[in-house]
């Protein structure tokens, strides 16, 4: 089952591709379901294609093909001048619509990795316009990077770090890690006996070590924007 505004959401780009064959932006999304930030049209789109309703093309920039309408929705023709040739994936109502690219999306800026300030706190202060093509499928937030221990892995002071939304992580990504609830930072993940080491990309600073229990992961690194 979709919710409402997921629903509303996928049948408003369908008619929208179907009539024009370019999909709406993100702020005609955002009009039309009556939301309060362009982040929330990310999150609902994020949902879509998880569940396979939605697809992004990374090929085209920032494209959006639908794959299946919910139960009970009729197909409409799409536009000619766009139509899309990739098999649909099988569900109840295949369609088989253009695609179009919308270049940049918005999503939640929630400050510098600080101490003392849990990334949940730090939501809905404000918002970064990215290239689509730096994300890929799931839910988005950045990070403004401070200091310089992951200088070696090319991560500066400033730049912007862009994270998936997650709450696991593997031997050796980069992970945004929140140490006893209080303090959050931007470090390779690693395993060391019962022990979860953070480990820095900078010589100068050593690793840090803590029970599993005193680590949360609250997202794992997916690109970098940098600002000159």
């Amino acid at each position: 089952m979709l919710t409402r505004k997921q629903h509303d959401l996928l049948c408003f780009i369908s008619d929208r591709l179907a009539e024009s064959g370019v999909s709406p932006s993100f702020e005609e999304m955002k009009e039309a379901l009556d939301l309060k930030s362009k982040s929330g049209v990310h999150r609902l789109i994020s949902a879509l294609e998880e569940r396979n309703f939605i697809r992004r093309l990374p090929n085209r920039a920032r494209a959006l093909e639908i794959l299946r309408l919910p139960e009970g929705v009729p197909a409409k023709k799409a536009a000619p001048a766009a139509a899309n040739t990739n098999t649909p994936v099988k569900s109840e109502v295949p369609v088989t619509p253009p695609v179009a690219a919308n270049d940049v999306i918005e999503i939640p800026l929630h400050g510098r990795i600080a101490a003392g300030m849990p990334i949940e706190a730090l939501e809905g202060q404000s918002s970064l316009s990215v290239p689509a093509a730096l994300l890929g499928p799931g839910e988005h937030y950045a990070l403004e990077v401070s200091g310089d221990s992951m200088v070696e892995a090319g991560i500066l002071d400033g730049d912007y770090a862009l994270i998936r939304r997650v709450d696991s992580a593997r031997e050796g990504e980069i992970v945004v890690a929140l140490v006893d609830d209080a303090e959050a930072t931007l470090k390779y993940f690693r395993r060391e006996g019962q022990m979860v080491r953070l480990d820095p990309a900078n010589r100068a600073y050593d690793p840090q070590r803590y029970a599993p229990a005193q680590v949360r992961i609250q997202g794992r690194l997916a690109g970098l924007l940098r600002r000159y």
